[in-house]
């Protein structure tokens, strides 16, 4: 889905369908100020939506909606505009009940520019575009997004929440956000589907299909477990909620006996809940400070503490997060081996947030690492984080999805009306190098069906610029490149993608030192953050014949080498697509025995 770029205030209206008149003029709508920055907001005979004005660097003001003097739902922390108009947000009226509805909002001073910007409307325009939202990548159709949450796979649909705030483009007013796929690859936004509550702020957590009906709820009932982040003026507490849906993830109703589970502990979050079929029993693993913590159940409602995972194993610069445990084939042989999936924030090997993972055994209760003096990284760019895994996969699959950004600079990129993106779906196995085991994250084969038309480039002369516009038959910076690589002793085989603005993404096999690096120090807008520009790289276990697909699409390139032996995702933000690409050998040669490029949409 598409939405504005930064539209100007006198443009807003007419994308909107409405005419820009002063609120106190909307028909249905009247404003009073009270003292101490407290207001009211009346609508008669209510459309839908009430259209909030938003300036993203304004402070919060607290909008609440009342009907019949009782408050509906949760109050919201919404930037309203002071000075200018970013975007706008819609406030959902239609859960009041009535056509008369009062908008309590608190914070807001009288002079403010949102008391003449604010609209109604019985739409909210979610089809608009933006320079860098992606073609081929889950984005949010409006607000800020975060972590995956709650993924399952159930009659032919992908199901993906997601942390989501509706009323503005930075993180707050935590709910789950739902998007639904038969492809992986493109998305339809369905709502907000588990919002907040008495029990607090909706956070990360997973979804389970109850094929048994452990749980009560009925055969095949899909249930949620999130945490809920509950603050007061004594201090912060989260505990872990759960809801069921019977209609197949359209709706949920939470769980009476809510919380399920609770701790003393501050950092008490993201239940990743799963079904162990030796011990018929659920297992809940949580992200507990600098730990994961393990739970068992029988009917996903009385919960046992079993044991932790943690102290002396892996990467400990930050807090641990979304973790997940999958049982995975080693290829080419008949093993499996656990993986625990753990996200790091900060502490990732390039700065912020990052995905470690550890491999060994789990017996249901307790899992342990058969690597412990080694720290493994599930992705080598910045920006693949809370990375997580589809219940129910069909096929026996493993797939995953993180959130493609990096704390250090989230809210900080150039983009307004939407913020973040998920990486493509990944297919996760186990291989072996040595003596050890490693994660392999394939590209997942639905992303084929995203390609357009391919072009092969042959024969192949590394000295020659390839221009990609010319190819793809008009180039948005939405692609696809498959390239087969053989090296005849050269130190360094580099490729960069470049545009005519000078800005370019210059990527190297370094041979001597066994990695593949990726440098975005000029790869367009940089300047919004100064942890931005970088240089990532990760190890490559062959460096005489390579394969490498690259995706691009408009504001990101993830890179998978060798079908996912190594994977690396980075955001870019070029002010026109990058249009061609140019091939250099450092000291000796190198071949290119094939370069398939596929236009992606």
């Amino acid at each position: 889905m598409n939405v504005n770029n930064n539209i100007c205030v006198a443009m807003l209206g007419a994308v909107l369908g409405l005419a820009p008149v002063s609120a106190q003029t909307v028909p249905g709508l009247e404003v009073s100020h009270l003292a101490g920055e407290q207001n009211i907001v009346a609508v008669t005979d209510a459309p839908r939506y009430l259209l909030l004005p938003v300036q993203e660097d304004a402070p919060e003001a607290k909008v609440g909606v009342i009907s019949g003097n009782e408050q509906v739902g949760v109050p919201a922390n919404v930037r309203l505009a002071r000075e200018r108009v970013d975007y706008y947000v819609p406030l959902d009226l239609s859960a009041s009940g009535g056509k008369d509805v009062k908008i309590d909002i608190q914070g807001m001073p009288a002079g403010a520019a949102c008391w003449k910007e604010m609209k109604l409307s019985a739409t909210f325009d979610m089809a608009n575009t933006e320079r860098y939202r992606p073609v081929y990548h889950h984005t949010p159709a409006y607000g800020w997004m975060n972590d995956p949450n709650g993924m399952f796979y159930k009659d032919g649909v992908y199901h993906l929440c997601f942390q989501h705030n509706p009323y503005g483009s930075v993180w707050g007013n935590m709910t789950w956000g739902h998007s639904t796929s038969t492809d992986l690859v493109h998305w339809k936004y369905e709502g907000d589907v588990v919002t907040a509550d008495a029990w607090g702020a909706v956070f990360s957590g997973s979804a389970v299909v109850d094929k048994d009906n452990t749980a009560g709820f009925g055969r095949d009932a899909i249930v949620v477990f999130y945490t809920s982040a509950k603050s007061s003026p004594w201090g912060d507490a989260q505990m872990q909620c759960m809801a069921y849906s019977t209609d197949g993830g359209k709706t949920f109703t939470k769980y009476g006996g809510n919380p399920v589970v609770t701790s003393g502990e501050r950092d008490f979050r993201d239940p990743k809940v799963f079904w162990y079929a030796p011990g018929k029993h659920w297992v809940m693993m949580l992200a507990v400070g600098q730990e994961m913590q393990i739970y068992s159940s029988a009917n996903l409602k009385e919960w046992k503490y079993e044991s932790s995972f943690g102290s002396m194993q892996g990467a400990h610069g930050g807090v641990w997060e979304c973790p997940d445990l999958v049982e995975l084939p080693v290829e080419g042989t008949d093993e499996k081996r656990w993986v625990l999936i753990c996200n790091i924030n900060p502490g990732g090997p390039f700065g912020g947030s990052a995905t470690q993972y550890f491999v060994g055994t789990f017996d249901g209760k307790k899992f342990t690492n058969e690597f412990p003096t080694k720290t493994k990284w599930m992705d080598y760019g910045k920006d693949n984080y809370a990375t997580v895994t589809f219940s129910n996969a069909p096929d026996g699959r493993c797939i995953a999805v993180g959130w493609m950004s990096n704390w250090q600079y989230a809210a900080l990129v150039p983009t307004k009306q939407y913020r973040s993106a998920n990486t493509i779906a990944r297919d996760l196995s186990l291989y072996r190098q040595g003596g050890d085991l490693l994660l392999k994250s394939a590209p997942s084969k639905e992303i084929e069906t995203a390609r357009a038309g391919k072009h092969a480039v042959e024969p192949f002369d590394v000295s020659d610029t390839y221009s990609l516009a010319s190819l793809l038959d008009g180039n948005d910076g939405a692609f696809e490149i498959d390239m087969e690589i053989i090296n005849h002793g050269a130190e360094k085989i580099v490729f960069t993608l470049q545009n005519a603005a000078g800005e370019s993404v210059m990527m190297y096999y370094d041979t001597a030192m066994r990695q593949f690096v990726m440098d975005r120090s000029n790869s367009g807008a940089t300047s919004f953050s100064r942890d931005f520009p970088a240089m990532t790289a990760a190890p490559v276990p062959d460096t005489g014949r390579m394969r490498l697909r690259l995706f691009i699409d408009r504001s990101s390139i993830e890179a998978f080498g060798d079908g996912g032996k190594f994977v690396m995702t980075n955001l870019v933000f070029p002010s026109e697509p990058y249009g061609s690409m140019k091939f250099k050998a450092v000291r000796g040669s190198f071949t290119v025995k094939k370069m398939d490029i596929y236009k992606l949409k």
